[in-house]
């Protein structure tokens, strides 16, 4: 079985599961996620690989992390990742990406990332439920982040937060790889 079943599996257990939790039906999650109710079910029977954007707007929905879609099982107090259990979600075929490096779930969903974007790409993100807030540091080039049609230039070396329940886009405009690590804080589901 490939990577990539197996992550379909995991997340199709996890989205069942935290859709129990929550007490949500199909179409109570499918309005909070803004994803169809088919799409759900198609997740749900592990039948489809959505995207990114999708897997965030669940996960948003649910008030629970990617990490925690991929799998919920907690183990102890102490978690190590290691470096090959990172999950790349998203490349191009220039060799943009981000990886999923690490989450918890105390108070809420909290998310460590690690970006590079090539020169000349960007990847869009849609708003985030309230009170969601990302924290970055550039590490390598300079990002061109866009919040709410709003364009800011941050250097390597640098760091920025901002609330993110706004549309938002991550770019590199620069000559070379731009590379940073990201945190993303989501408030819990009440």
């Amino acid at each position: 079985m490939s990577d990539l079943d197996l992550l379909t599996q995991s997340l199709a257990r996890s989205v069942k599961h935290w859709r129990a939790v929550r007490g949500f039906t199909l179409d109570v999650l499918a309005a909070r996620a803004g994803v169809s109710r088919g799409m759900l079910i198609q997740i749900e029977q592990a039948r489809t690989n959505p995207s990114l954007g999708t897997v965030v707007k669940i996960g948003d929905a649910l008030g629970v992390s990617i990490t925690t879609l991929l799998d919920y099982e907690q183990g102890p107090n102490v978690r190590i990742v290691p470096a090959e259990q990172a999950v790349r979600l998203w490349h191009t075929d220039a060799g943009s990406y981000n990886r999923l490096l690490a989450g918890t779930e105390a108070p809420g969903p909290l998310e460590l990332w690690d970006w590079r974007l090539m020169p000349g790409e960007s990847s869009p993100s849609d708003p985030h439920p309230a009170g969601t807030t990302e924290l970055l540091h550039v590490t390598a080039g300079e990002l061109t982040l866009t919040v709410d049609g709003v364009e800011h230039r941050v250097p390597a070396g640098a760091s920025v937060h901002f609330e993110a329940n706004v549309p938002h886009t991550y770019g590199n405009t620069g000559e070379g790889p731009m590379e940073m690590v990201m945190a993303v804080s989501v408030p819990p589901v009440t």
